[in-house]
């Protein structure tokens, strides 16, 4: 069982945030999904290449370098393609979705819901706000035909707390972040505001490259850079202000961004479809099945694309700070 030692928890209340060195074997825990997501990555390129929007599926190379060359042929990141979680808008009978076995499997590891019960308890259910990123560099890849800028650039400075409704605000919902490949500062490691999870919730403004706090709240304090390596992970609360550093290697930053919370407490989206992880209390209750969890999304799609895009944070234009 993975231990968190007091001492750990301590800082991770006291600094808002803590990464945990080799929580995971990056063999046995984290190579299973990359090479479930590289058929997904073949899928994607055999269908772009009979849509005529790619000369090539670059089968000859390897993942990173050939999803930079696919986005860049095709002027798209593919995000959605990748993600075991729907868009907030625009959900269509035929959005794509990725909810595979290896990544269902991630979310129940035992080594992570080990971790994740010293800081919630023992009672663990899955959040469905939860995403892969696989970040391009921002000079390969495609940029957003309004702004210019890279479509899956650095991340503004942000608490996840904003990014829900308020239904979660008293939850207790932890992130979990980590990385398949290593994060370094070159390729779009995260950096945290240590202590900032004391400030409570922020206002948050919607700009191009997602929701951000305004740099009036933020008083020009410099964030911790957090380098992590493949198998470390990091924790935070939901109120920890932190953001991603921009892609300028030549390399794909790939990671997880995952949240849990004690089963019964709001999950501040509930559109979306949680599962129980684990319960000490009542295990025939943890879904176990990876279908089963594929077909909770695909029930919610087919659901959403008959309505009308539900709201899914609490944000408007028209706060003055956001002027």
């Amino acid at each position: 069982m993975a231990a968190i030692s007091e001492n750990q928890l301590a800082h991770f209340e006291e600094e808002g945030y803590l990464v945990v060195r080799g929580l995971l074997d990056p063999e046995e825990d984290l190579d299973p999904v990359i090479r479930e997501y590289e058929g997904v990555l073949d899928s994607l390129a055999q269908e772009l290449c009979s849509q005529g929007r790619i000369p090539s599926t670059f089968a000859d190379l390897p993942f990173g370098p050939r999803l930079i060359r696919l986005c860049a042929e095709s002027g798209s990141t593919h995000a959605q393609y990748f993600d075991f979680s729907l868009p907030q808008k625009g959900i269509r009978p035929d959005t794509p979705f990725w909810a595979g076995p290896a990544v269902f499997q991630t979310l129940r590891n035992e080594k992570l819901l080990d971790a994740v019960a010293f800081f919630i308890g023992p009672e663990i259910y899955s959040n469905p706000i939860q995403h892969v990123r696989l970040k391009p560099p921002e000079h390969l890849g495609p940029k957003d035909p309004q702004t210019g800028q890279a479509q899956l650039g650095s991340t503004p400075w942000h608490q996840d707390n904003g990014v829900l409704l308020p239904t979660g605000d008293q939850s207790r919902i932890l992130t979990v972040w980590f990385p398949l490949w290593d994060a370094t500062p070159e390729n779009g490691c995260l950096q945290v505001i240590p202590r900032s999870h004391r400030q409570g919730l922020l206002t948050h403004c919607r700009r191009w490259n997602g929701l951000a706090i305004p740099d009036q709240f933020l008083h020009r304090v410099e964030g911790a850079v957090l380098p992590m390596q493949r198998g470390d992970v990091l924790f935070m609360t939901q109120r920890t202000i932190h953001g991603s550093l921009p892609n300028h290697s030549e390399e794909v930053r790939w990671s997880f961004d995952l949240r849990y919370n004690p089963i019964g407490q709001p999950t501040g989206r509930e559109q979306f479809p949680g599962f129980v992880a684990r319960s000490r209390k009542d295990p025939a209750s943890e879904l176990r099945d990876p279908f089963a969890w594929y077909q909770l999304w695909k029930e919610t799609r087919d659901r959403l694309a008959r309505e009308a895009d539900p709201a899914y944070n609490r944000w408007g234009a028209e706060d003055k700070v956001c002027a």
